[in-house]
């Protein structure tokens, strides 16, 4: 069939004996030869291309013979139908009897026509988005797409263009939600990229107004922990549950951002907290408490200072009167002149190396030695180990026995910190505290002036 041809002609052909398919071809020329006059002469219409070959698929059975012809046209539909007409004249092929009937004119265009149709419900399916877009999602691609490409960096990290110089930052998780923030017009978002806060970026946390917006699961409770011991949070918001920044779309991430809570009023979830509580407990039963971030200690600092005086003067009494049994009221005692003497006895005599004694004396005892001086405790408060500052390294504190509480004559500094954290060791006190890159959540970081007083 050439790529001209209109129609097929089908016609089924009968024979009354056997017959092979060059005695069905040769009958169709030349029983219809002259039939139609020479401009439908089948010879003529073949040699001129009008019509294609005669196909003839024959079979014979039981001594007839039965198949089909069928003929390609270029014709007309009168041709064609002249032309189909024609060869049911047909009445012998060979030496035996034949009948022609035509079953079918097919017009080819219809055929293709369907096919077209059936491959273009194809295309429109697969090949093109249903969605259109207004004008103003339009604008709003163009955008966000100049938006994403304006991200840059802070001391390594992602960060929107107007980190440097914004009054206030939002801190988020990763690179992503930088880009998620700057494709809805945030210019000010930061990535920590972890759970190990970047120094300048704990820094910055400090003197800036800082928004946390992490993911609701563990790996953003734990960043969000993180940064509040090595820089300072003001407000915290949240991506909803069982959603990450990344994949909010802009009513959710502003929604998120209008529903912050302050820092202080914003508590982490059972699973990451379960810890710090217990040791908070053990830690409260000897009158020492968690170290503050600095967000709360800006707070604190506002207070008055008769404040902080009946504060501090409050966790000292806690702390000897838990160690030291509770003396009997004045207007019950015989003898005030022999509690007199045991009084002085006790606040005269420090506790030695092996003594049993209470916290506070063993912190008075340190500091009174006026040299700068190295103290370790048990469980009991009992000291077993007590060497000069200058004389050892941080890490005899994980090298023995060990230690419950750590006494320094001198200030606590990130060496001692990190090697009490490493031995175990629930509290270090000093003579003052140093400003520290990473704070762990123990040991818990004190000063000999919160815990004793001078007459």
């Amino acid at each position: 069939m050439n790529d001209s041809d209109k129609y097929l002609i089908n016609a089924a052909i009968t024979a009354d004996g056997v017959v092979e398919r060059s005695d069905v071809v040769g009958a169709i020329f030349g029983q219809t030869e002259g039939l139609l006059g020479e401009e439908l002469d089948l010879r003529d219409l073949q040699q001129s291309s009008k019509t294609g070959r005669i196909d003839v698929d024959i079979d014979s059975q039981n001594g007839q013979s039965y198949g089909t012809v069928t003929i390609a046209s270029s014709l007309d539909r009168v041709q064609t139908a002249l032309l189909a007409a024609a060869l049911e004249t047909i009445t012998r092929v060979g030496p035996c009897g034949a009948r022609v009937e035509i079953t079918e004119i097919k017009d080819v265009r219809e055929a293709k026509r369907e096919q077209v149709i059936a491959r273009a419900k194809e295309l429109l399916s697969e090949s093109f988005d249903e969605s259109v877009m207004s004008s103003a999602e339009i604008r709003e691609e163009v955008k966000d797409g100049v938006r994403a490409e304006s991200i840059e960096e802070y001391h390594g990290v992602p960060a929107g263009p107007r980190v440097e110089h914004s009054d206030a930052i939002i801190i988020v998780e990763g690179r992503a939600d930088v880009m998620r923030l700057l494709q809805f017009g945030i210019k000010n978002a930061l990535a920590v990229e972890g759970t190990n806060i970047p120094e300048p970026v704990a820094h910055l946390t400090t003197e800036r107004t800082t928004t946390t917006f992490f993911d609701n699961d563990r790996g953003g409770n734990l960043i969000l922990k993180e940064l509040e011991q090595t820089g300072s949070v003001d407000y915290v918001a949240s991506a909803p549950a069982g959603k990450s920044v990344e994949n909010l779309d802009r009513e959710e991430a502003f929604a998120a951002l209008r529903n912050k809570v302050p820092q202080e009023q914003f508590s982490l979830p059972e699973s990451t907290e379960a810890i710090e509580h217990k040791d908070s407990k053990a830690s409260e039963s000897v009158g020492v408490h968690r170290p503050l971030s600095r967000h709360e200690q800006f707070k604190n600092s506002e207070t008055t200072t008769s404040d902080t005086e009946t504060n501090l003067h409050l966790e000292r009494n806690n702390s000897l009167t838990e160690s030291v049994p509770q003396a009997t009221p004045v207007e019950t005692v015989v003898n005030s002149d022999a509690l007199s003497t045991d009084s002085e006895d006790t606040t005269t005599v420090p506790p030695s190396v092996g003594e049993p004694a209470s916290l506070a004396s063993q912190v008075k005892a340190v500091i009174e030695s006026q040299e700068e001086s190295l103290r370790l405790l048990d469980q009991d408060y009992r000291a077993f180990t007590e060497e000069r500052v200058s004389d050892v390294d941080p890490s005899i504190i994980n090298s023995g026995e060990p230690a419950h509480v750590v006494i320094l004559g001198t200030t606590v500094t990130q060496p001692w910190v990190d090697v009490a954290a490493a031995a175990g060791v629930e509290t270090v006190i000093g003579t003052a505290t140093a400003e520290y890159v990473k704070m762990p959540v123990k040991p818990r970081i004190r000063t000999a002036d919160e815990l004793i007083w001078f007459r």
